[in-house]
């Protein structure tokens, strides 16, 4: 429960004015349950609210000052423009300033203010978070794991076991908003899940995969500044929370897009995160843990809000959301294998990520195209083109041999996946089949078909496209017999829309 150890009305007040910053125009409060944040012109002050829960305490001043400090610390490497210092709040004749002076009485975080339009949630809600933008926060995501610190000896299937714990105590603390029967469904499954991954979050630990991570990374913590997504406000009050693996990291944001029904978002996020990866087959164990981490978040999260100012009666609603995502994420999913094959320009990849999203637990399937892993092979950037002896049969049957031990990766760890290749030959159709059955996943084989003209035409004009494909070699492809087909002929002509949907029914 919230304990308020002191009266900060007066400090609040005095940030409110718009005279202490020189201002005209009136300042924009933002509350949280733990902070006030002033937006005054180009600037921003963000004062620790005098408040202690089990997992924050601000109850003292000096308090307040180390979590400022420490603000800026686990700050500066994702967002080193937007944190400027922490302000002191001094009384001085009777009257409030910013800066010292007198009896230092509050300290605050000041910030150069960015557009809070901006912000991703906002541009969710105006629905202009797009691909492109998706892609480019998966790489901030990715980078910002590879250069967070590796905390060794963290006890990560412990700290997370209290996390649940402490989590689930306080939702079945309010039973007006969260129903008991359910509150006792996720507790067993929630504790079945954190049983079956405990020997994989270890694993994971003792390889560095727990790190000083930003904690709270959802779409309102993102804003994008010039086009680039930037990562700030990282918990600074909870170390244990903000050490952690790196999946569960991006497990808040892939719930967040995905609560939000942007589910092809959230599975576009996830695989390409993993494509900049550098040891993909070690992330593709991971998912296995999602689940739990996906269905953790989301109940953080409807603890969280219960906690708003305005309490549990105004915010029942929303808390009862992600309350009921927290439930549906532990519920099992058929495991599936969906091979695409077809000649190039057909639009294989764009159908992949059009289906990916809605197959298997969440956040979907995970989309494996050997455009990428031919690419990986060779090491280079997924635009940058290669020469034509690295599309040597013997560098084929390299790059299909690696899709399917991938492939097989990730339906052992409980996860479906697309595999996204040409499969011009019988056999590598029937191989691609045979990791399904190996793997008990049910199996569903595509071959998309269009003209051949129509085909040339698609890979003359795509841009910024991992496929090397040119019109010489559709027109050689088309020469090659496949073979006795029993996949699902799709026409390709069609719009992917209608594609999409009619393979859903089926599937």
């Amino acid at each position: 429960m919230e304990q308020r150890a002191f009266d900060q009305s007066e400090v609040f007040a005095f940030l409110a004015d718009p005279a202490t910053h020189g201002l005209s125009t009136p300042v924009k409060r933002i509350d949280t349950h733990g902070a006030a944040v002033f937006l005054a012109g180009k600037d921003v002050y963000k004062v620790k609210k005098a408040v202690r829960f089990p997992f924050m305490d601000f109850s003292t001043l000096d308090k307040r000052q180390l979590a400022c400090a420490r603000e800026l610390v686990v700050n500066q490497a994702n967002a080193p423009d937007l944190y400027l210092g922490a302000v002191p709040i001094s009384r001085e004749d009777s009257k409030l300033r910013l800066g010292s002076g007198g009896p230092i009485i509050e300290w605050a975080v000041h910030m150069r203010r960015f557009d809070e339009n901006q912000t991703l949630d906002n541009l969710a809600e105006r629905h202009e978070l797009n691909f492109e933008m998706i892609a480019r926060l998966a790489c901030a995501v990715a980078t910002s794991h590879r250069r967070a610190p590796v905390i060794i000896g963290a006890n990560s299937p412990g700290v997370l076991e209290a996390q649940i714990e402490e989590t689930l105590v306080s939702l079945e603390a309010e039973q007006d908003v969260f129903a008991a029967r359910a509150a006792a469904w996720l507790r067993q499954a929630m504790q079945q899940a954190l049983n079956r991954g405990k020997p994989l979050l270890r694993e994971r630990e003792d390889q560095g995969w727990v790190r000083r991570c930003h904690g709270d990374l959802h779409l309102r913590n993102i804003v994008l500044i010039e086009d680039r997504p930037v990562l700030f406000d990282a918990i600074e009050f909870n170390e244990a929370f903000a050490t952690c693996d790196v999946l569960y990291d991006l497990a808040f944001l892939l719930m967040d897009l995905w609560t939000r029904g942007l589910r092809r978002h959230a599975n576009l996020l996830f695989n390409r995160y993993l494509w900049t990866c550098d040891d993909i087959e070690t992330q593709l164990k991971g998912p296995s843990l999602i689940p739990l981490f996906l269905s953790l978040r989301a109940a953080i999260r409807a603890k969280v809000i219960v906690l708003e100012p305005g309490g549990a009666k105004d915010h029942a609603r929303e808390a009862r959301h992600y309350f009921e995502a927290a439930c549906e994420f532990l519920v099992p999913r058929r495991l599936d294998l969906v091979a695409i094959g077809g000649l190039s320009g057909s639009g294989k990849s764009s159908l992949a990520a059009a289906l990916a999203g809605s197959i298997g637990c969440a956040p979907g399937a995970v989309h494996l195209r050997s455009d990428i892993e031919r690419k990986r092979l060779f090491n280079v950037h997924e635009f940058d083109r290669l020469p034509e002896a690295a599309y040597q049969p013997e560098i084929t049957e390299r790059t299909y041999q690696r899709l399917r031990d991938l492939a097989a990766i990730a339906l052992n760890a409980g996860q479906s996946v697309i595999v996204d290749a040409v499969h011009l030959r019988p056999e590598e159709r029937e191989a691609i089949k045979l990791v399904a059955s190996q793997n008990k996943a049910h199996f569903t084989g595509l071959w998309l078909e269009a003209s051949i003209g129509q085909l040339m035409q698609r890979v003359t004009t795509r841009t910024r496209d991992a496929s090397d494909a040119t019109a010489g070699v559709v027109s050689a492809q088309a020469k090659q017999k496949a073979g006795a087909m029993d996949w699902h002929r799709v026409d390709a002509s069609a719009p992917i829309e209608e594609i999409t949907s009619c393979i859903l029914a089926a599937l």
